[in-house]
């Protein structure tokens, strides 16, 4: 028991440090500082108190208020119903749509607040409820999608705002705090540390995501909340959780504060983010692809296609190029390429740096408009007007590509025409429709050339494979 005892107090010294006995006995103030959490002398305790004082007047309360309509009855039922109601069904009845969920006053002089763009998604009606209760009236600013970011305007006096860190200096392990409305329960608190960095959800493929990754609890509600640094400076916007219940299992995450900055810049300036590209095809570097390539690294972004007569052929890259650096971030992978591309204004300047064979280069690059209009071009999946063999490998079934395929890269190359289930080709994201264009940077014209290529060597091979218009790199080993 004595020996329990002992353990217990070294634990509580090693929480107070570097705080002293002698610190606390003289202090001026009932509090002392120390970082996310302060000392309160007079109760004895360790408290976020002070640091929360700050920031919870600057996260709000959204209740958005819409309206949707009931469908209407289809298919067979629905000529009964017209002959039941002479002749014409009833119009669809509206329904009241509500809505919670939270923001963040980051501009207290303009009234501007952060927030979740699935948070205000239909709404006909903005109330934003601040930490004393005042309610007020909110105009849509502008929305993303893609980023999940919305901004919005309140009017009033004495607002508080958060200041905002720069999220590239975060670190996995900083301690952080996340402040919302969760259930509607409002200025909830919570803690936990970044537990990862770059963390891509699987969503919607025009979707632009670098999450930072907490488990700082966030349920439903929290939403457009805050996510903190123990300096009390926002560092991320709340944006979703990963749940099989739907409530918090330790995995949230939130928009990091480069992105929120860049679009809320361009939502202000124009309601709308004006999105840039490049003209590059790009993929993640696998071990496999690394060895069949004989690249010297496995960060940065692969090239695996350079678009004709876009900014990237004007500057000079070329297919198998690997881009590491973009207008002064560096860059890990193809999700950082394309996160730095898209938030960049059309038209502006850029130095983008890259390897090849080995060897660094830096250039600059202009950043163009992205055409929103434009249409995949779908490969069919058949078989016809088929006059040569076919070819077996790593699971999947090759022939020469059909003659009335009309695809973006031409005739030349190989077809898929079937991928087992569990074969390497599968495993490797080889599909049905896809048409391999070269095998370790030998383009290839047909079947005979793949087999050439291929036959009596172990690999790994690193496919270059055109699918519905695009063009990635599949390592197959």
């Amino acid at each position: 028991m004595r020996k329990s005892l002992i353990l217990g107090t070294a634990a509580l010294a090693l929480v107070l440090t570097p705080l002293t006995v002698t610190q606390l006995a003289t202090a001026q103030s009932p509090l002392r500082s120390n970082g996310a959490m302060s000392v309160d002398a007079e109760r004895g305790v360790l408290t976020m108190a002070p640091l929360l004082k700050r920031v919870t007047p600057a996260v709000v309360s959204i209740d958005i208020r819409g309206t949707a309509k009931t469908p209407q009855a289809l298919g067979r039922n629905e000529e009964l119903l017209e002959r039941f109601f002479g002749g014409r069904l009833p119009e669809a009845q509206p329904r009241e749509k509500r809505g919670l969920g939270s923001g963040v006053i980051v501009d207290s002089s303009k009234g501007l607040i952060i927030t979740n763009a699935h948070v205000i998604d239909g709404a006909d009606e903005i109330i934003v409820t601040l930490e004393d209760k005042r309610e007020l009236e909110a105009e849509l600013v502008g929305s993303d999608k893609k980023t999940d970011i919305a901004v919005i305007k309140v009017t009033a006096r004495g607002l508080s705002e958060l200041k905002i860190a720069r999220s590239s200096d975060v670190k996995v392990g900083d301690y952080v705090i996340a402040v919302g409305n969760p259930f509607g329960l409002s200025h909830s608190v919570t803690s936990g540390i970044v537990s990862a960095l770059g963390r891509d959800r699987g969503g919607a493929a025009d979707g632009y995501q670098d999450f930072i990754q907490t488990d700082a609890s966030i349920n439903p509600g929290n939403s457009g909340g805050a996510l903190v640094n123990s300096k009390g400076e926002l560092i991320g916007i709340n944006s979703a959780i990963v749940s099989r219940s739907g409530g918090n299992q330790g995995i949230g995450f939130a928009v990091p504060t480069n992105i929120v900055q860049g679009v809320m810049r361009q939502l202000v300036s124009y309601g709308e983010v004006r999105r840039g590209r490049i003209g590059v095809l790009i993929g993640d570097i696998t071990p496999t692809l690394k060895e069949a390539l004989d690249l010297t690294t496995l960060n940065g972004a692969l090239v695996s296609d350079v678009v004709e007569d876009s900014p990237a052929e004007k500057a000079g890259l070329k297919r198998d190029d690997v881009i590491v650096a973009f207008n002064g971030g560096d860059i890990f992978d193809a999700s950082d390429i394309r996160n730095a591309v898209g938030l960049i204004e059309p038209g502006e300047r850029a130095d983008i740096t890259y390897l090849r064979n080995g060897k660094r280069r830096t250039t600059r690059i202009e950043v163009e408009a992205q055409d929103d209009d434009d249409t995949e071009i779908s490969v069919a999946d058949r078989r016809e007007n088929i006059e040569s063999e076919s070819y077996s490998y790593a699971g999947a079934e090759l022939i020469d590509i059909p003659n009335d395929l009309d695809l973006r890269g031409g005739e030349d190359g190989v077809y898929i025409a079937s991928v087992k289930r569990g074969s390497k080709a599968q495993r490797a994201g080889l599909r049905k429709g896809d048409v391999i264009r070269a095998v370790n940077r030998q383009d290839i014209a047909g079947l005979d050339d793949f087999e050439d290529i291929i036959d009596g060597k172990d690999g790994p091979f690193a496919l270059s494979v055109e699918r519905n218009g695009s063009t990635f790199y599949a390592a197959v080993k």
